[in-house]
């Protein structure tokens, strides 16, 4: 199979057939740099006769990449003219109809995705990365890895280590999964039309094997918005607001859980976090 990527004027002239204007509202920088797709589809690793889910394909420039990897993708699209339009464009450049399923829906609402895909590749929308990244590890356990590019202040973010001054409520729920790393910087000028932000490339492993169910998952979150809602407080005092009880009561939660009353959430590793859960529940 022989697949030719999109050039920024055809790019351009797709926009134009469709009326579309990329808009702020739904995060739209169209990626056109043949150089830049390629390398995204290198560094996640896609190999030929992979599955691959891919959110938020615009006019289709990673697509065609993946597809030229030898993958098939699952490409989930809102906007209903660009969902209408892929599977012509993909045809137009050599992908094989049974290569390419087009789902024409919101990332945030989907909870089922054709096909089974074992990889997630996208170029996200910057305005919901971290929720449509939580939702789909959640949703997609058969997800085994992925590369994403995002805006670089949320890809440090997802991959910053406990005690960073950016170590937040998405690092220890994304670390819930499994681990995540910084994978390379992305040029504002490959994108149209160019963005006042810079960009990264974030890679995830899942682990082998889950880090609990899903009730010690849900106990587990609320710790964490608890103590990073008041992150300059100490451990005792946030979770006396999850208990409704006294900052005494939370004490003797985080020492039964090993966890110092007077740490802070910054402080703490996802499974400190999950302790605490198993010490609430018990």
């Amino acid at each position: 199979m022989t697949v030719t990527l999109l050039g920024a004027t055809e790019i351009r002239r797709l926009a134009a057939e469709l009326d579309v204007t990329p808009t702020k509202k739904l995060g739209q920088n169209f990626v056109v740099d043949a150089n830049t797709v390629r390398k995204i589809v290198h560094v996640g690793r896609v190999q030929a006769g992979e599955r691959v889910v891919e959110v938020g394909p615009g006019l289709g420039s990673l697509t065609l990449a993946i597809l030229e990897a030898g993958a098939s993708v699952t490409a989930v699209e809102i906007d209903h003219r660009l969902a209408a339009r892929l599977p012509q464009t993909a045809a137009d450049h050599g992908v094989p109809s049974d290569a390419l399923t087009v789902v024409d829906a919101d990332a945030l609402r989907i909870t089922q995705l054709p096909g089974d895909p074992t990889v997630l590749v996208a170029n996200l929308p910057y305005n919901v990365s971290v929720p449509v990244l939580l939702h789909f590890m959640e949703t997609f356990p058969n997800l085994q890895r992925g590369i994403v590019m995002v805006q670089a202040e949320v890809g440090e973010r997802l991959a910053a280590p406990p005690g960073s001054k950016i170590y937040g409520a998405p690092s220890v729920k994304a670390a819930w999964y499994g681990p995540w790393r910084l994978a390379g910087n992305v040029s504002r000028q490959v994108f149209w039309p160019v963005p006042n932000i810079d960009s990264v490339l974030v890679a995830f492993e899942r682990d082998a094997e889950p880090r609990g169910s899903e009730e010690l998952r849900k106990a587990t979150f609320r710790i964490v918005d608890a103590a990073f809602q008041q992150r300059r407080k100490m451990l005792r005092q946030a979770l006396s607001v999850v208990l409704g009880g006294t900052a005494a009561e939370a004490s003797a939660v985080l020492e039964k859980a090993g966890v110092a009353p007077t740490a802070r959430g910054e402080q703490l590793t996802v499974d400190d976090f999950v302790r605490i859960a198993e010490a609430l529940d018990g």
